[in-house]
């Protein structure tokens, strides 16, 4: 990635009460806040309507933002089938509007963005959000941290995209034999 280069990744945690989302913008390797906040959807009792809804928020945050990449949090494995099939819907329809926008995305495990965040895969919520609150300088934390939630699933796409391109691997297999000539025996 050249030094000069900007790039918008919103973050979604998705939820069937709460759809948390966070928008940074990385100036080359540098990350910077945008925003972060929640969708609320708890006053929506019907579960169909509720995944209208996700679609169509998640389409309005691609409309305000216009990100360049998205990131969104992959359904953890919980003891309660239910919760996750639920889960996994919103998280769908989240997905299904990102991609009918063409625009690139990237699914991260709970482990991986807290690792990314913390240094430790098994860090709380209130952990992450002091995290995020020291790195980006901001004033408070807000109430629901599932807002926070957001905002480390687009950071860890950001360090995880800037990690990838910091490595040079081989451009094709040609380059691969000559720069690993010991792997052909």
């Amino acid at each position: 990635m050249h030094k000069n280069s900007e790039r918008i990744i919103l973050g979604i945690d998705p939820g069937t009460n709460l759809m948390g989302f966070g928008v940074i913008k990385g100036y080359g390797n540098t990350p910077g806040y945008l925003d972060m906040g929640v969708v609320d959807l708890k006053k929506t009792i019907n579960p169909y309507m509720k995944l209208s809804l996700i679609h169509e928020k998640t389409l309005e945050l691609i409309d305000r933002f216009l990100p360049d990449e998205v990131a969104i949090e992959a359904p953890f494995f919980g003891k309660n089938v239910q919760s996750m099939l639920k889960l996994g819907r919103a998280q769908g329809v989240a997905i299904a509007a990102i991609l009918s926008r063409n625009i690139p995305l990237s699914e991260y495990a709970p482990r991986k963005i807290k690792l990314a965040i913390t240094g430790t895969g098994n860090a709380s919520k209130e952990q992450v959000a002091a995290m995020l609150a020291r790195l980006f300088q901001l004033k408070e934390i807000p109430k629901n941290l599932d807002a926070t939630d957001g905002l480390a699933v687009a950071l860890c796409h950001f360090h995880q995209k800037e990690g990838l391109e910091k490595t040079p691997g081989p451009k094709n297999w040609e380059d691969f034999i000559r720069k690993n000539p010991e792997r052909l025996k």
